[in-house]
């Protein structure tokens, strides 16, 4: 089984906040998409057995908890509320 993890970089670089300030405001852009995506391709490999992707998960709310901390103090620097 491949890592969940692996080849992962970190949600929130200059390349990503780049394009999340450069989008409009309609425009969803997420990051951790990527580790989205394995997390459903593991649920349609094992028939939507969730206990079988936890490390899927885990990778995908590690990436999210990590994008939105780094937003937060990227707004508190630049004295932004959200």
């Amino acid at each position: 089984m491949a890592q969940a993890g692996s080849g992962d970089k970190e949600p929130w670089n200059e390349e990503t906040k780049s394009k999340f300030e450069g989008k409009s405001r309609s425009e969803y852009l997420d990051p951790c998409q990527e580790a989205a995506q394995r997390s459903i391709r593991c649920l349609h490999r094992n028939q939507g057995d969730r206990t079988m992707c936890s490390d899927y998960f885990e990778a995908y709310r590690d990436c999210k908890r990590l994008w939105i901390e780094k937003r937060r103090e990227q707004n508190k620097k630049n004295g932004s509320l959200f």
